[in-house]
C-alpha cells in the first residue's frame, strides 16, 4: 500500500514541485505551490465542477423537498419515494459531493507529505530521470517561512475558508416554508449549516496556528480562492424555487 501511495501520489508531487520550482527562476517555493495549487484544481476541475452543481440544484429545490416531506410527514415510504423522484426529475444527486471531496482530502494529505519532507534539501531519490535536481529548495516567500507554522497565512486561510462556506451553503427555503413545524428537517440542516461555515474555518485556524506547515496553509488558501470564483463565475447566484401558495397552504396543514 505504501508503495501505491508514493508511486502514484507522492512522487508524482515532488516531482511536480520539484519542476516548477526550477521553471521559476527566483519565484521560490511559494510561487510553485501557488501554480501547482491551480494545476491541480484544473485537474479536479470537473469533479469539483459537478459537486458545486449538485450543491446549487439541491439549493433550489429545498421548497420542493420541504413541500413533500409536510405532507408526506406520516408516510415515510411514499415521502423518500416522492424525494427520489424529485431528485431524478431535477437531475440531483445528493452524494454528488463525496467523491470530489475525497479526491482533495487524498490531495491534501499527499502535499502535506510532500511538504514535510520535501522542503530545503531535495531527496534526488524521489526524482525522475529527467528532472534537475536543484540541490535545495528555499522556503522563505514574502517573508513567510514556508517549511514553518505561519500565523498570518492561517489568519488568512481562514477568513477565506469563511466566505468560501458562507457562498456554498446559499439560500434556505422561503420563510413561510421555515416557520412551519413539518419543516423542522431544513431548520436542522440549516443549523448544519452554519456550523459548517464555522467550524470549517475554525478548524483552519487551529490547525494552521499550531500544525501545518506554511506551504500547506498556502495551498489551502489557494485553493479556497479557487473554488469561490469557480462557483462565483460558473454558477453565480443561487435562485431559489418559489414556493407557491398551494405549498404554503400543504405545509401548514
Amino acid at each position: 500500500m505504501g508503495n501505491i501511495f508514493f508511486t502514484i501520489l507522492y512522487q508524482p508531487l515532488y516531482n511536480l514541485l520539484v519542476l516548477l520550482f526550477n521553471l521559476i527562476p527566483g519565484g521560490g517555493l511559494g510561487l510553485a505551490i501557488i501554480i501547482m495549487t491551480v494545476l491541480i484544481k484544473g485537474v479536479l476541475f470537473p469533479l469539483t465542477f459537478k459537486s458545486m452543481k449538485s450543491q446549487k440544484d439541491m439549493q433550489e429545490i429545498q421548497p420542493k423537498i420541504a413541500e413533500i416531506k409536510a405532507k408526506y410527514k406520516d408516510d415515510k415510504e411514499t415521502q423518500a419515494k416522492e424525494l427520489m423522484s424529485v431528485y431524478k426529475n431535477n437531475k440531483v444527486n445528493p452524494f454528488a459531493s463525496c467523491l470530489p471531496t475525497i479526491a482533495q482530502l487524498v490531495v491534501f494529505i499527499t502535499l502535506y507529505q510532500v511538504l514535510r519532507h520535501g522542503l530545503e534539501t531535495v531527496d534526488a531519490a524521489n526524482l525522475y530521470s529527467f528532472i534537475v535536481n536543484p540541490g535545495t529548495m528555499g522556503h522563505w516567500f514574502l517573508g513567510i517561512d514556508l517549511g514553518k507554522v505561519s500565523i498570518p497565512l492561517a489568519v488568512i486561510s481562514a477568513i477565506a475558508q469563511y466566505f468560501q462556506a458562507k457562498q456554498m451553503v446559499g439560500a434556505r427555503p422561503p420563510k413561510e416554508v421555515r416557520q412551519t413545524s413539518a419543516a423542522m428537517d431544513e431548520d436542522m440542516a440549516a443549523t448544519m449549516n452554519k456550523m459548517t461555515v464555522i467550524m470549517l474555518p475554525l478548524m483552519t485556524l487551529v490547525i494552521g496556528v499550531t500544525t501545518l506547515p506554511g506551504g500547506l496553509t498556502l495551498y489551502i488558501l489557494v485553493s479556497t480562492v479557487l473554488t469561490f470564483a469557480l462557483y462565483h463565475f460558473f454558477l453565480g447566484k443561487t435562485k431559489a424555487t418559489p414556493v407557491t401558495p398551494a405549498i404554503i397552504d400543504v405545509v401548514a396543514k
